[in-house]
């Protein structure tokens, strides 16, 4: 089954909405005294990431007919660059950039299958652009 991809003229989600949470994999043991016991409950544990995007009139239309058409109003799964890795350099263990050929800096790839979280994403007017706010479940 192949999944919606994320638009790429979208544009780079905000570094100040970024929140990252995992999910809670312990199951709490019922002690009646002393301090409380967890184990595992599960192994594969998905993360819960709060983000948000500042858009123009075209980019608002992108945002909407993915999430409406392609993502059936928030049901279906979807591809999205990791926007901590994606696009980034490679860097060596000297801190420096890795460069492949021609000297041309060599960047991460890397992507999320996501679904969309509880609630619908949230718009607000920010002067002539839009904000998009949303979460998104990074499958594990």
């Amino acid at each position: 089954m192949s999944y919606p991809v994320w638009p790429s003229d979208l544009p780079r989600p905000e570094r100040s909405s970024y929140q990252l949470q995992p999910q809670d994999a312990r199951r709490k043991r019922g002690f009646e005294n002393g301090p409380p016991g967890y184990r595992r409950r599960f192994s594969a544990v998905a993360k819960m990431v709060s983000l948000s995007v500042i858009l123009n009139s075209s980019q608002r239309e992108t945002f909407d007919t993915f999430y409406e058409v392609s993502c059936a109003e928030g049901a279906g799964l979807f591809w999205m660059p990791d926007p901590t890795r994606d696009g980034w350099p490679v860097l060596g263990a000297t801190g420096a950039p890795l460069l492949g050929a021609g000297g041309v800096p060599l960047v991460a790839s890397a992507r999320w299958l996501c679904a969309w979280g509880d609630a619908p994403p949230i718009e607000t007017i920010q002067g002539i652009e839009f904000r998009k706010q949303f979460s998104v479940v990074v499958m594990p």
